[in-house]
Order: C-alpha cells, then structure tokens, then sequence
C-alpha cells in the first residue's frame, strides 16, 4: 500500500483531552501523584495540555500489567502478532491526519512535516508486521546423529524511552519490533510530546493489541523513565536521546546485567571536496543542518570544506540560509526547537564560542518580530574560525547550528571529521568515486552517505552508531530484532535403531 503524504495540510486542532493521562492495562489512568506538569505549542506558546507527572509507583503499575499480558502475547504466533501489527499500521494510516496534527501541535512543525513522518512511521509499522511471518532461526550442522538449530523468543517486559524531535517515528522504531518478537512494552512518553504516544495507544487499542501488551507512562525522566530502567521485572531498555543521559541509563541498568539498546547522540561532519557538486553540496548541507530545525540525532553540525574551493561554498551557503523560511506552515523549511530551555542552551553555546573567537556569519539569535515572538525560533547559524575541540566541536546542540571547518585536503578532512568523540553519521561530496569509496569504509560512523545529506533510514535498514554515538545495538532493520529477542540453542539427537 502506498503511504499517502501528500493530503491537505489546514492545521486543525486534534480533538485531545486537556489533561493526558497514563495508558495502563488498555485504559487512560492518571497519575498516582494526581500532579500535572503543563506543555505548551513551541510554535506559538500556547497552552496544549497537562501530562501525568508519574513517579515509580505509576510504572510499577505498567510493568505488572505488562508483565500478565507478555505471556498470552508470546503465545500468539508471531504470523498472527504481525497481522494485529497491520491493523495498527492501516488504523495510523486512516487516521494519518489525526496523528499529524497532535506531532505539529506538540512539536510546532508543519503538518506537511508531520505528514511525512507518520507516513514513516506507518512505513515502519508495515516492515515489522511483516518480520512476524520472518522470525528466523536457522539449521546447521553437528555431529553424526544429532540436529542443530536456532530459534528466537521474546525477552518479556521492554522498557522504551523516546525523544520528541520525531515522536511518532520514535514510537514506531521501537513500539513494533519489540512487539512483534512478543515482548509487552512499558513506553515512557517524552514530556514535550505526550499526546502522539497517548493517541497511539488508542490507536494500538481500538485495532486489536491485547490490553497490557503496550503501556504509555507520562512524565519527567528522573522521575518516570529512570524507574522503568531500574525496575527488576524490565528485561530489556530501548533508550533514544543524549549521550549523557544514555551514561546514566546504561549505569542502572548494568547493575542488574539488564540488555540495553541506545541509539544516543551526534556531532555529523560533512565533507566538501574542492571537486564536488557545490549547489548540490549546499542543498544537502541545508537540509542536513536546518531541516527540523537541527533537532536530529543525525543532523549536520560539522561542515569541512577544501581550501580551495572554501569562499566560494560559503558565499553560495550564506544566500541558501538567508533564503530559509522559518515557521510553522508548509511553505516553511523549518520550525521551532522544542522548548525554551534548549533556545537558551543552544544560545548560550553560540556566545561562547564567539567569546573564544567565533565567527557567526550568520543567525546565532533567537527570531522575534509578529511570526516568531511567541515561539522558541533560532535563526539558522553559520559559524566558523572555530578549533576541532572547541566545546562547540565536540558538544550536541540539538538545533539548526552548522559550524565551518577548512582543511587542505582529503586525508586532512578525513582526519578532522573522525576528531569527535561521537560517531553516528557521515557525509562526502565528491564526483570521484575512489576517494568516496574511501571515506564510507574509513570514517568512524554508523552511517555513511555519498553526494547527500546525513540524515535519513529506512524501516528496512540498520541504523546506529559508534564511540558515543551508542553502545552498537541497531534500529530499526531486522537487526532490530536482535535487540528484543533471544536466540536459543536446539541441539535434537536422533536414535539410528528407531528408524
């Protein structure tokens, strides 16, 4: 089926409760504590809703109604698991619109933005319903009289935490693959996009997931994600964020040898050779550093260009960010940061390195006037004079920042770009196909991309990173499945005489 994006894009306001509540055994519960924390549109300021502040108390509910659904649901054959999966991906799909907007209101980007990513995520979706009819073991050799083979089983009770730069894309990367390897799911919704996880539930509800076999805990990290990676009846942690929290994540749960996935965060260098495309360098280096207001793991935040041709990339650079649109609408290139908070984090870290002696060539402020007054917009910055392991080098800002770096020549670049700490994706422009044969089997990354940007995956393929980009687990793919299933050993000795 094909995944429809290109619907009428009117902004209307979901239909969503004013308070969003937990999602635990099959129904909205509120929180234990009976305390609310507000959330508001970055795009406009506005009031969207409270979400339930829970503690440990609330996720212990979750864990013990995910714990007496996982056995019923790892009973159902995994063809059956995945054809209640298609029925949430066609119910997404039908409901598309509804989704989309509840991703633009709580993240302020533009319903075509919102669009697309739900039709991403029902992409995902139908991927991994798929995976139920391909949960493949395999057959080998052993000695005379005897079979050897392979089998995968679910782990249990999955503990999943997401960011809210994507939210229903999050969701979907760990909601469906580690449903469909039988495991019941306790998903820690991000406070700054409750509804789209909430919405979701119903979603999974009204298309048939046995109550229990997905739970949505509301609140704040300290105080409802860390309890899910602490709890003993947690099996397996899926983490999606900074590096810094995933440090944390991966100390709790390491104390009771829990399985840990993170996919944690990015400084992506981009690599313009003094043969390369420039207008087509530009675009990519725009979307990959601007696009989602730089609020992806993936972004580009490291740009390093020859010499040579360095002046005439820049001026060409500086005419693409002053043409960006910023706002919420479709015609828009790109939206808000999440929050006030980031703003101020992602401006505080501009005016140190300009104090260093930065050049910001331009943006580096937040936007105002009648469009962006009330919303948290940072203008599209170009920075550069900056040393390789200046904090802004080497720090994730989570926003639309690129920083220019000059270098001689390839293996200059090469080197520079492999001079972080992080290591998740990687880009070249280059029109020789030897030296870009070179960089994707020489750059430190999960991903490396010729002639394009540094973002983007595909339901079908693997995507992770390196050093502290993460700890080598990949999603989505089918390696996804090896995140939330065991492998079993089955060894079947045969007795000649009895045939």
């Amino acid at each position: 089926m094909v995944i429809e994006v290109t619907q009428p894009t009117t902004m209307r306001r979901p239909d969503l409760p004013s308070r969003i509540p937990n999602w635990i055994a099959g129904k909205p519960v509120p929180p234990r504590t009976d305390n609310w924390v507000e959330k508001r549109n970055p795009a406009t300021g506005e009031f969207v809703s409270h979400l339930a502040r829970s503690d440990a108390r609330d996720v212990a509910d979750a864990v013990t109604a995910a714990r007496a659904a996982q056995p019923r649901w790892a009973a159902t054959p995994p063809v059956q698991r995945g054809e209640i999966l298609t029925a949430i991906a066609n119910t997404m799909h039908r409901r598309r619109v509804d989704i989309a907007g509840t991703v633009a209101l709580e993240t302020g980007k533009s319903m075509k933005d919102a669009l697309a990513e739900t039709g991403g995520a029902i992409l995902q979706a139908r991927f991994m319903a798929g995976e139920g009819q391909r949960l493949y073991g395999r057959t080998t050799t052993s000695a005379a009289d005897k079979y050897a083979m392979t089998i995968r089983q679910p782990i249990g009770v999955a503990g999943l935490i997401i960011a809210a730069n994507t939210p229903i894309a999050n969701v979907a990367w760990k909601v469906f693959p580690a449903l469909i390897c039988g495991n019941a799911a306790v998903l820690k919704a991000p406070e700054d996009a409750p509804a789209t996880a909430f919405v979701f539930a119903e979603i999974a509800e009204e298309a048939g997931l046995p109550a229990g076999a997905l739970n949505v805990v509301q609140g704040l990290g300290p105080e409802a994600g860390e309890p899910i990676v602490a709890h003993p009846d947690v099996e397996v942690v899926s983490f999606t964020g900074s590096t810094a929290v995933g440090r944390r994540i991966a100390e709790i749960a390491g104390r009771r040898l829990a399985r840990v996935s993170l996919e944690l965060g990015g400084k992506n260098p981009l690599l313009v050779c003094d043969d390369a495309d420039l207008d087509n360098a530009v675009k990519w280096t725009c979307l990959s550093a601007f696009s989602n207001a730089g609020q992806r793991c993936a972004s580009a935040s490291r740009i390093i260009v020859f010499d040579d041709i360095y002046d005439v990339f820049l001026e060409k650079l500086l005419k693409a960010t002053a043409a960006q649109r910023v706002g919420p609408a479709d015609d828009d290139d790109f939206g808000p940061v999440i929050n006030e908070r980031q703003l101020n984090r992602m401006l505080a870290a501009v005016e140190k390195a300009k104090s260093a002696g930065a050049r910001v060539l331009a943006g580096g402020e937040r936007l105002l006037g009648p469009k962006h007054e009330s919303g948290y917009y940072v203008a599209p910055t170009v920075i550069d004079r900056i040393d390789p392991d200046d904090e802004i080098s080497t720090t994730e800002l989570f926003g639309p920042i690129a920083c220019l770096y000059r270098c001689a020549d390839y293996q200059e670049a090469l080197a520079l770009a492999n001079r972080s700490p992080y290591g998740l994706t990687a880009c070249i422009h280059t029109r020789n196909a030897h030296r870009a044969m070179h960089f994707v089997q020489s750059v430190a990354a999960g991903v490396a991309v010729v002639n394009g940007g540094t973002f983007g995956s595909e339901p079908h393929m693997p995507f992770g990173g390196v050093k502290q980009s993460g700890n080598g687990t990949r999603e989505p793919g089918t390696e996804a499945l090896d995140v939330y299933s065991e492998l079993k050993d089955v060894y079947w000795l045969i007795d000649r005489h009895q045939t």
